[in-house]
This record gives C-alpha cells, structure tokens and sequence, in this order.
C-alpha cells in the first residue's frame, strides 16, 4: 500500500467551515489517472488536486484537478487553495511580503501570486487566461425553466451569455436576491440545453443586490455536468464573471476593476472572491482572481 499525504482547505474565506473545501494530494508523482479519479470521488468534494514535478523545469509544480467525476483543465479555487498549502508546508519559496510561482494545468502555465503576513501565507491570486464571449442564448423562458425561474426573473437588458477564461459557464443575470435565492436547477433540461445548443451544462447565476455591505455581487453556479449540484464557490468562474460586468459596464472599470463575488450563501459556506479585471480602452487585458484561506487539517490516504 502507498500513503499520499492530503490537506484540508477551505478556500475564498477565512473561517472554518466556510468557502469551498478541497483535498489536496502534495506527493502525487507516480500516481496513474484511474487512481487519482478514485481518490477524487473517495473525498466527494468539489475538487481534489494532485502536485506532481512540472514537465517544465522554469515552473514551480505541475497540479492536475478532479471533480468527483472528471478531470478539469483549470479551476480557481483548487489553485488558489493548493498555492496555499504548498506555501504553509515550504514547498513553495517563502518570502517577506509575496511570492509569484507558476503551475502547469491543463490550459498550459498558470501564474499565481502569494501574499503573506508574519511569515504565513495570507492571500493568493491566480492570473486567469483572458476571456471568450459567446454565444448567447435568446430564449429566455427556457433559460428561465432550467432554473424553476419565470421568464421575468431574467433581466430583461442583459444577455444570458457563455464566457470563458478557461473553463466555460453560462451566465444568467436575474433580478435581484429573491429570483436569485429561489433558482433551483432542472438538471434534465439543462443537459437538453446543452445537447441542442453545443454549451456545457454548467449555468453560474448573478445578481447585482448583495447580502454583505462589502461585497459587488451575489453568486450561484449549478454544474450538473461536473457531478456538482451546487458550489459555494468557483474561482474559474469569477474570472469570467467579472469580465462579463466590466464588458456590460456593470461596474465601474477606468483602467481596472476590483470587484467581490459573494457564493456559498444559500448552502451555508459563504464564500468572498476577489476579482481584479484590467484593461486598456475597451479590450480586457488581465483577469486575477483570489482570496483568503483556511487550513482545516491533515492526514494519509492508503492506496493499491
């Protein structure tokens, strides 16, 4: 039998049992695919990564990322949350005030940024590839049954849009907190969607009427096709979320916008992401999303 040695993190918060819980495997090197897709379901969480040695010695670590049913090519919180336990165990460099790494994922390199404070890591931020738009989907009642919603908790000015830095969403902007409090997603008419429309079945609903004083927006992203019905919070897809409101001048962006997505409300795991999108005139010229996290505890997992 082999020990990997996992941590346990909750990521975008900075209390226990908040955010968006994630395993992370630091001695994955040597591990087949078969086995890393087991001890991702084994877990049941989200997300679950594996740090192996990159394929390219000017990077810091490779990290492959698995849903409890497949692998992802790129996800935000499983790299903000292994950024930081690799960190707190130094196996990352330490330093007095940040430290930039890159990681290999399955978009290709990914840089990360690590703040710390009094010698521990404190905050981290990946750059997110920049995003794509489109296409829409027009028919707003259907978009509006997926989500048990009627057509009129749709805004009316707004497109229900795919946008990607990465990994794909469908965004559906609704009116406000009660419409979005009341969305609860039809899995088979969503799947229908996404067979007749070529989209991947994963919607991400938002709202400009939050809950926190601090906070620009109110999230929720069902993602059946990952085998996740609901998440507390999605770092792949606040990147793009953040471009969709600076695109729809949504929120106010001169050069840059820093705007915090609120998600996890409505499963009691209130999550704060921290989105900074940049740009030069009207064309996007960064996507950065971070956050704070806390470390929940440690152990083995024995394996064939």
């Amino acid at each position: 039998m082999r020990r990997l040695h996992y941590h346990l993190v909750d990521v975008f918060t900075d209390r226990a049992f908040g955010g968006n819980p994630l395993a992370v495997i630091t001695n994955g090197r040597g591990v087949d695919d078969a086995t890393m897709q087991a001890v991702a379901k084994e877990f049941n969480l989200s997300e679950t990564t594996f740090v192996l040695p990159p394929d390219d010695p000017r990077h810091d670590w490779r990290v492959r990322i698995f849903t409890p049913g497949s692998e992802l090519p790129m996800a935000g919180h499983p790299t903000v949350g292994t950024a930081f336990v690799l960190a707190r165990e130094h196996l990352i460099p330490r330093a007095d005030s940040e430290v930039n790494v890159v990681f290999e994922e399955g978009v290709g390199p990914v840089p990360v940024r690590v703040e710390f404070e009094h010698g521990e890591p404190s905050f981290a931020e990946m750059s997110q590839p920049l995003p794509k738009f489109g296409p829409r989907l027009e028919d707003r009642e259907s978009v509006a049954r997926m989500l048990s919603l009627e057509e009129s908790d749709i805004e009316p000015e707004l497109p229900v849009e795919l946008v990607s830095c990465g990994v794909p969403f469908l965004y559906v902007p609704v009116c406000g907190l009660d419409a979005a409090r009341r969305a609860r997603p039809r899995v088979d008419l969503i799947e229908q969607a996404s067979r007749e429309h070529g989209i991947p079945p994963e919607v991400f609903v938002f709202t400009l009427e939050t809950e926190g004083p601090n906070s620009d927006v109110h999230s929720r992203m069902f993602a059946p096709g990952m085998g996740i019905s609901e998440d507390p919070a999605t770092g792949a897809a606040s990147g793009p979320l953040g471009s969709y409101l600076v695109r729809y001048g949504l929120v106010e962006c001169d050069s840059a916008a820093d705007i915090v997505s609120e998600q996890g409300i409505e499963m009691g795991r209130p999550s704060y992401i921290r989105i900074r999108i940049e740009r030069r005139g009207e064309e996007i010229t960064a996507v950065k999303v971070g956050g704070q996290c806390h470390f929940m505890g440690e152990g083995f997992i024995e394996i064939p």
